[in-house]
Formats: structure tokens, sequence, C-alpha cells
């Protein structure tokens, strides 16, 4: 194989279900986090060359943080369809289901930048100076951008009961329960 191409397949393996992962938290959406990842991992591997020997897992988590917001800027136009899809009867929810669906709903009420910058810190769990490089903003905007948007969540748990599902509310740090 040319170019490094066993350890660029090594670092794909491990790490590409947490990029699908972040993309989630910033999509809202599975098919376009897989799409995000997939884009941002394709990306990685046209640089792979320059990157492979400097942080390859940041320099794909930037690309994947500039790809979704690209998404945003130029939304895909879509169109509604003649007939409604079917909804699964609600059942036995597992609460994991149910922490996520209350997640992404307390995701969904943030802007765009806002959404980038929490889940960059929080997610990814990276500082503010690294999260400013990355969005291109100053580490002011970053703070004040990180205490508005968590201020929001707060008040939107708050107003929506303030319960996760049965249990504790889920976390935004890669399942690690912090």
């Amino acid at each position: 194989m040319a170019r490094g191409d066993d350890e660029f397949v090594e670092f794909m393996q491990a790490c590409s279900a947490r990029l699908q992962h972040a993309a989630y938290l910033l999509t809202g959406d599975r098919h376009q986090a897989e799409d995000a990842a997939q884009t941002a991992l394709a990306r990685t591997y046209a640089a792979w060359s320059r990157v492979r020997h400097k942080d390859a897992y940041a320099y794909t988590r930037t690309v994947l943080v500039n790809h979704v917001i690209d998404k945003w800027r130029r939304p895909l136009r879509e169109y509604a369809a003649e007939e409604v899809p079917e909804r699964p009867v609600a059942g036995a929810v597992e609460t994991a289901v149910i922490q996520r669906e209350w997640l992404m709903d307390m995701l969904d009420g943030l802007t765009v930048r806002e959404r980038a910058v929490v889940v960059l810190r929080h997610y990814f769990d990276l500082p503010e100076a690294e999260v400013a490089t990355e969005l291109g903003v100053s580490v002011g905007t970053v703070k004040s951008t990180n205490s508005r948007a968590l201020a929001k969540l707060r008040v939107s748990n708050d107003s929506s009961g303030g319960d996760a599902g049965q249990g504790d509310q889920p976390t935004l740090i890669g399942g690690t329960g912090r």
C-alpha cells in the first residue's frame, strides 16, 4: 500500500466511532453524521502525507467541524413527500434513547456557534484556546459563547421538567460519564 495506507486504516478504525458521535451531536441526524464523518476521513486521507506525523485526529476534527458548519451555511433544500412515513410505535423505550433525544432537543435550542463551542469544549474536552483556534474566533468569544450556551441549556432543562427519562441526565463527554 502507498502513502502510509496501513497507518491511515489504523487511524480510521481508532477514531471513526468518536468522530461519528461528535458529528451526530453537531448535526442531530444520524445519516448526516455518517456522511460528515466519512467526508472528514476522506479529506484527511487526501492530506494524509502531510498530517500523519502531526496530530491527525485534531486535523480530522477540524475538517469535521468545518464541513458541518459549511452545511449549516448552505443547507440542502428538502421537499415534502406526499405520504408521511409511519412512525414507530412508542413502547418500552430504553433509557439511553430517551437521554439521547433529551440531549439532542437541548442542543437544538442553541445557535450554530453555540452548538459547535459546546461540542468542542465538552465532548472533545478541548481547552478554550484550541476551540478558539479551530473556530477562528477569540478566546473571549469562546468563553462568552460557552457561558451563554450553558445558560440556555440550563433554562431549557428547567423548563422541560429537568429529567432525561427515569435516570441521570446524559453527558456530552464521549461516554465516560463525567
